[in-house]
């Protein structure tokens, strides 16, 4: 971003529901944890391991959008949308405070972007900064062929996020339907977990077409019409 760029709201920078506010894990102790993360000027590396669905997408923006509440800079990467041209992405992390690397797994078993990354890694150590990482799995079962990486990786503070469960849903569900100012009751949000993919994403996904068609109709989600709502996706989706 250049010096007579505006800077974008935070909002529209990062999705408004995806903030350590409403990340849900089931030790409280480690929003805090994230939360000194993003505030602190220091150098050092955090890598946050979990199975798909664990939030760590959530984790990462969330970490961003902290960091420039708090008056830092942040630079979000996710290497699942920059692969084959890390390095010349990473050029735009080079002022960041922190920098939250998304999806590791993406890039694992390619040297020249092991590389790449290797090198973002250097520069951000040397610099003073902070650098978050997310995978699937622990540096050494990632499968990655630079030695180098490996061992730095393995020298971050590491945090495992575990798959929530029922209870960590329903959390997950309130936080979320509030922040877009809906109304989402307990009854109708058991329903639906019973009923629907119980993953994060799907959940989000989910959310996003009742808000619409709540919307659009000027209707609470209440259980019967959530059930109308899922009733019409299937119906379109039968006719395709």
């Amino acid at each position: 971003m250049t010096a007579s760029s505006p800077q974008l709201p935070l909002a529209l920078r990062y999705p408004p529901d995806q903030r350590l506010d409403t990340l849900v894990v089931e030790a409280p102790a480690l929003t805090a944890q994230l939360r000194d993360f993003a505030l602190a000027g220091v150098r050092r590396a955090l890598y946050v391991a979990g199975p798909p669905g664990t939030g760590k997408t959530h984790l990462a923006i969330g970490i961003c959008a902290e960091a420039e509440r708090l008056g830092r800079t942040a630079a979000y990467l996710p290497l699942r949308s920059v692969a084959g041209r890390l390095r010349d992405a990473s050029e735009a992390t080079h002022r960041a405070d922190v920098i939250a690397v998304d999806g590791l797994d993406c890039i694992a078993g390619d040297r020249a972007e092991e590389i790449a990354l290797f090198d973002l890694h250097n520069r951000a150590h040397d610099a003073g900064r902070s650098v978050l990482y997310t995978a699937s799995e622990a540096p050494d079962a990632l499968g990655l062929v630079l030695p180098d990486l490996r061992s730095r990786l393995a020298q971050s503070v590491h945090v495992s996020l575990p798959q929530l469960d029922d209870a960590g849903r329903h959390e997950l569900l309130r936080l979320r339907a509030d922040r877009r100012g809906l109304q989402l009751d307990p009854a109708t949000i058991d329903w639906l977990l019973r009923r629907v993919d119980r993953d994060v994403p799907a959940l989000t996904a989910l959310l996003d077409r009742l808000d619409r068609a709540s919307l659009a109709s000027q209707r609470r989600l209440t259980v019967p019409f959530v059930r109308q709502v899922l009733a019409d996706d299937d119906g379109r989706a039968g006719t395709r």
